[in-house]
């Protein structure tokens, strides 16, 4: 006899796996965390468990809180799925597919028949549309026709965008595309009209006046849009996240309002609108950046009783501009890949990743097919677009997502009541609402809170310039917002060390290599970021180590030891460097270490080399003791 039902044991019953461990609670997350903290701390100074979680809290620059550990609590109690209001966890539902997001190539270069020879490459090797700022610094819009000539235009999209001219570059694009014997319904283009945030970059008044005509020549295209709201222009004058999404929003709210009042519908106006939005290397913000606005977009359009498969928002996700460094610039590779990555896990339909010699010029063949290959790798390899929103369910990313769209929401709120996007950017107030975001961003970067990996922490100050960008034309001059990149205030520096021939500080190292190892290292790697040489000695009587410091040839000198050696060594070098000719005594540590001696070390020792401390204005004085240039 045979059958289904299950055969009994003695004995057997439900697996617990768990069963012998103790159920953890945060009480005790709160006490091991406090455990760690109070390492080292006086007894009359232990953390209690709240305030040890309080001081592991972080604040990004623009006010959202970070915890350092989250729970079910802090998740939304219905998670929602893909393709569906509210759209958080995407406008789309992916089956597996490799190509789930659009690999976006950016063309920005006015040699047509480079740039029409790169048009090819690129989809050939894996990109599936193609970008182009048509303005005077990058390609010509009477070109655009011969660039896109051996283009297969059905099988593509084609965006352009321009920061001098749009509706110029809009028509360029439809001369080509109108000009191409295919059906309309087997084109897809980007028009790029973004008439606030063009405005804005170039301090005149926006006209809205035009969008709706501009919306009807596109009717019968296939998956076309003549609208882009631009939020990179934001973050690259400074923006966070909020600011960025909040900008959006209310940029986007203002072309909805416009288009209606010409005679569309909310439908309508939804469906003519795409999103660029800025991937950072801050890979969790990211994710939540993109997941917030079209969580805050799906609740514009409940307002605007737009129909609910319609408020999707589409999202073009660009590489930061911003974090862009030029001093060892392959270690951008790594930032696109992180920013990629975030970009695809978040959710966006179009991805742009900027290749790493940016800054250096134009990119050529060797770091576009990097840029490229960095999405087709991701893709194709590691294969993270095979799972829709994979991030989704995270609590932490779950509660930043909600912090996100509730501030972004609170900024659209505050520009609608001055009268909107438009008026807004004529009265300045988004560049004041930057200005305290901003202003944190560089006292971060300054201190090395947030550091910059190969310019302001581990410097290569032996590094070869690269060579595989060509020059860039001469920009237009932008008369409104002001874009910088983090990395300036150390490459200024870095320049101005360069510039002079070779600038030094004198490391003097007291003790064995056990003693000074770890600070020298620091404090060398402090004064490589300006480029500075650190000749130095180790060990060794007073006397030569003045005659190394003589040898030397500068007038500025640090001290790296440990805190026993300071205590005995470090007051006597110091005044023996002093009358030896040192204009500035550094050391590196604090003065406290020197122990009985510290309150000795006026006039003597003339400043620290610490963690948390301002590299900039210690750089900056450095340089100006040397007699630098800057």
């Amino acid at each position: 006899m045979t059958t289904t039902e299950p055969v009994a044991r003695e004995g057997a019953g439900e697996l617990k796996l768990a069963s012998d461990f103790a159920k953890p609670g945060m009480d005790q997350w709160r006490a091991a965390a406090a455990k760690v903290l109070n390492r080292g701390r006086p007894e009359d100074k232990q953390l209690t468990g709240e305030q040890a979680v309080s001081r592991l809290v972080t604040t990004t620059v623009d006010g959202i809180e970070i915890a350092p550990i989250y729970t079910l609590e802090d998740a939304p109690a219905e998670l929602g799925v893909p393709g569906v209001a509210p759209f958080t966890r995407g406008t789309t539902v992916h089956n597996g597919e490799a190509d789930a997001w659009d690999v976006r190539a950016l063309h920005e270069d006015p040699d047509a028949a480079f740039t029409k020879q790169a048009v090819l490459t690129d989809l050939e090797r894996g990109a599936t549309s193609l970008w182009f700022r048509i303005d005077p610094d990058a390609v010509q819009g009477e070109q655009l026709g011969e660039v896109l000539a051996d283009a297969l235009l059905e099988l593509i999209t084609v965006e352009v965008s321009s920061r001098t001219d749009q509706e110029a570059a809009a028509e360029a694009l439809l001369k080509v595309v109108e000009a191409d014997p295919k059906p309309a319904n087997h084109k897809s283009v980007v028009l790029g009209l973004d008439p606030i945030g063009c405005a804005a970059l170039n301090g005149t008044a926006p006209e809205l006046g035009k969008l709706g005509q501009w919306v009807k020549r596109l009717d019968g295209m296939r998956n076309s849009r003549a609208i882009v709201v631009d939020a990179t222009i934001w973050h690259n004058a400074g923006a966070g996240d909020v600011h960025e999404l909040g900008f959006a929003l209310a940029t986007g709210v203002e072309y909805v309002r416009a288009l209606m009042a010409q005679g569309l519908t909310a439908d309508q106006a939804f469906d003519a609108i795409d999103f660029r939005v800025t991937a950072t290397v801050d890979q969790f913000a990211t994710i939540a950046k993109l997941r917030a606005l079209r969580t805050a977009w799906n609740k514009v359009g409940e307002t605007f009783g737009v129909s609910a498969t319609k408020r999707g928002a589409r999202q073009h996700a660009v590489t930061s501009w911003r974090e862009i460094t030029r001093d060892d610039a392959y270690v951008n590779m790594l930032r696109g890949t992180i920013s990629t990555f975030a970009a695809g896990i978040g959710g966006a339909e179009a991805i742009t990743t900027l290749p790493f010699d940016t800054v250096w010029g134009l990119p050529g063949d060797f770091s576009r097919r990097i840029a490229r290959n960095t999405q087709v790798v991701l893709a194709e390899e590691s294969n993270i677009v095979r799972v829709n929103d994979p991030a989704g369910g995270s609590w932490y990313v779950e509660s930043l997502t909600s912090k996100l769209a509730e501030a972004a929401w609170a900024v659209l709120g505050k520009i609608d009541a001055a009268g909107g996007m438009a008026k807004a950017v004529v009265d300045g107030l988004p560049v004041r609402e930057l200005e305290p975001v901003i202003a944190e961003r560089a006292k971060r970067l300054a201190t090395r809170k947030k550091p910059i990996t190969g310019v302001s922490e581990f410097p290569n100050a032996g590094e070869a310039d690269v060579t595989t960008a060509k020059p860039r034309p001469a920009a237009p001059e932008y008369k409104g917002l002001q874009w910088h990149r983090d990395s300036e205030v150390f490459e200024g520096l870095r320049d101005a060390v360069k510039a002079s021939g070779e600038a030094k500080v004198f490391l003097a190292c007291l003790g064995a290599r056990r003693d000074f190892g770890g600070r020298e290292s620091f404090a060398s790697n402090a004064f490589h970021v300006a480029g500075l040489a650190t000749p130095e000695v180790e060990g060794g009587s007073v006397e030569e180590i003045v005659a190394a410091f003589k040898a030397a040839g500068t007038p500025v000198a640090c001290l790296c030891s440990s805190a026993k050696v300071y205590a005995d060594q470090a007051l006597p070098v110091a005044k023996a460097l002093k009358e030896a000719g040192a204009k500035t005594v550094l050391l590196a540590g604090n003065l406290k270490e020197l122990g009985e001696s510290a309150s000795e070390a006026e006039g003597v020792i003339d400043g620290t080399v610490a963690m948390g401390m301002d590299i900039v204005a210690l750089l900056d004085q450095t340089l100006d003791t040397l007699g630098v240039s800057k």
